[in-house]
C-alpha cells in the first residue's frame, strides 16, 4: 500500500459524534445522583458516547494489541537487560505467563501478540502475528531507526490490526508494548514532538543509577542532534527516532479511531505512539483514553502534550499493556452508569429542583 493510500485511510477518520455527546449530557443530568458525584467517570462516559455514537454507550468486548520490537540503541548501554529478553518475553506472552496475561484473564480481555520487528528468531506459534518488518531498528544515536517505507509499513499494519479487533467485537482497543531499549526511543520522540528537553523526557527505565541516567539523557540528546526530525511529520519522527512496535501502535491508534472504537493507551511507549498518531492525524486523541500514569519521567510530558489525564496512578512502569488491562473495568463502569442508571423520572425520585425550598431541616 502506498503513502497516498495511507493518507486516504487516515483522512476517513471522523470526529466523535457531537450529537450523541449532547444527548448523553442531557441524560446524565437527569440520572439519580447529584451532579458531578461520579467525578471523572462522568466526563469519560460522555467521551464514550461520542466515540461509540450513542447516548447510552455499551461495551461488548476489549482487546489489547501487544507489539514487540527491538532497538539498535541498546548498543549505547541504555539498559542492563540483554536484547534477547524481547524475544523471551514474547514467548512468555504466548505461553500465558506474563503480567499482562494474568491481568487480561482477570479483565476478560483478548490479547493479540505481534512481532513488529524482534531481532531474535521466534518459534512459530498460532497466536503470534508476524510482521517481522526487520530484525530490530538502527541505532538512533547514530542515525535513523528505519526507512520511511518501513515506518509506513508499521502504521498500515497497525491500522489493519485495529480494524480486525473491531470486526471481532472489541469496543475497546488497548495498546501494549515489549522492546528492550524502547524507553530511550519514547523519550526521543517525546522531546521531538513536545519540545521538552531530554532531561525532562528521559527516565531511569529498568532501575538505572544516576550516572547511567545521565548517560541515557546524553544518548537521547545525541539522537535528536543526529536525526533532526521534522516535528510536523509523524512518519519522519517515527522513521528517525522510533521503533517498529511504536509505529505499529501508532497505526493501532489510528485504526481504532477509524473504526470508531475507544483507544486505551497504556504507558509511556504507547503514549509516544499516540504522539506519532496525533502528528499524522490531528484530533485522533479525541478517541484516546490514558489508562495510567507511568513512573517513567517522560510520560507526564507526553500526556501533557496530548492533553490527556490518566485514569490511574499506581507507580507502574512495566508496559505490556498492563495499565490498559486495569483500566478496562473503569471504562466499562462509566458506560454502564450512563446506560443503565435510572433517571429521576424513571425511578420516581425527587431531584434537587423539586424538593421544597423551605421547611424543617
Amino acid at each position: 500500500m502506498s503513502l497516498e493510500q495511507l493518507e486516504q485511510l487516515i483522512s476517513r477518520i471522523a470526529p466523535p459524534d457531537r450529537s450523541a455527546i449532547e444527548a448523553a449530557r442531557q441524560r446524565q443530568a437527569r440520572l439519580t445522583k447529584p451532579p458531578g458525584s461520579l467525578g471523572r467517570l462522568e466526563a469519560l462516559s460522555l467521551q464514550l458516547a461520542g466515540i461509540l455514537g450513542s447516548e447510552r454507550p455499551a461495551i461488548h468486548g476489549a482487546a489489547i494489541i501487544v507489539a514487540a520490537g527491538d532497538h539498535g540503541v541498546v548498543a549505547e548501554g541504555v539498559t542492563d537487560y540483554p536484547q534477547a529478553v524481547t524475544a523471551q518475553m514474547v514467548q512468555n506472552f504466548l505461553a500465558g505467563g506474563a503480567a499482562i496475561n494474568a491481568m487480561a484473564r482477570q479483565a476478560g480481555v483478548e490479547l493479540v501478540i505481534v512481532d513488529a520487528g524482534v531481532a531474535s528468531t521466534l518459534a512459530p506459534h498460532p497466536q503470534l502475528r508476524r510482521l517481522g518488518i526487520a530484525a530490530g531498528t538502527g541505532n538512533i544515536a547514530a542515525g535513523p531507526a528505519m526507512t520511511r517505507e518501513q515506518a509506513e509499513q508499521c502504521v498500515l499494519a497497525g491500522i489493519e490490526l485495529a480494524q480486525e479487533a473491531a470486526a471481532a467485537g472489541a469496543d475497546i482497543i488497548g495498546t501494549g508494548d515489549m522492546g528492550i531499549g524502547n524507553t530511550t526511543s519514547a523519550a526521543a520522540i517525546t522531546s521531538a514532538v513536545s519540545g521538552a528537553p531530554a532531561e525532562q523526557t528521559t527516565g531511569r527505565g529498568t532501575g538505572r543509577s544516576d550516572a547511567q541516567l545521565a548517560s541515557k539523557i546524553d544518548v537521547v540528546e545525541r539522537a535528536l542532534r543526529a536525526n533532526q526530525p521534522d516535528r510536523r511529520d509523524g512518519l519522519d519522527i517515527l522513521s528517525r527516532l522510533g521503533g517498529f512496535e511504536i509505529g505499529v501502535l501508532a497505526g493501532v491508534i489510528l485504526g481504532g479511531a477509524l473504526s470508531r472504537r475507544v483507544v486505551l493507551l497504556d504507558g509511556f511507549i504507547s503514549t509516544a505512539a499516540g504522539l506519532i498518531a496525533e502528528c499524522l492525524h490531528p484530533g485522533v486523541v479525541d478517541y484516546c483514553v490514558a489508562a495510567h500514569l507511568s513512573a517513567e519521567r517522560g510520560h507526564r510530558a507526553a500526556l501533557a502534550h496530548l492533553g490527556l489525564e490518566p485514569l490511574l496512578d499506581l507507580d507502574m512502569r512495566l508496559g505490556e499493556g498492563t495499565g490498559a488491562a486495569l483500566a478496562v473495568g473503569l471504562i466499562e463502569s462509566a458506560a454502564a452508569c450512563l446506560r443503565e442508571m435510572a433517571t429521576f423520572d424513571e425511578a420516581g425520585v425527587s431531584d434537587a429542583e423539586r424538593e421544597p425550598s423551605s421547611g424543617p431541616d
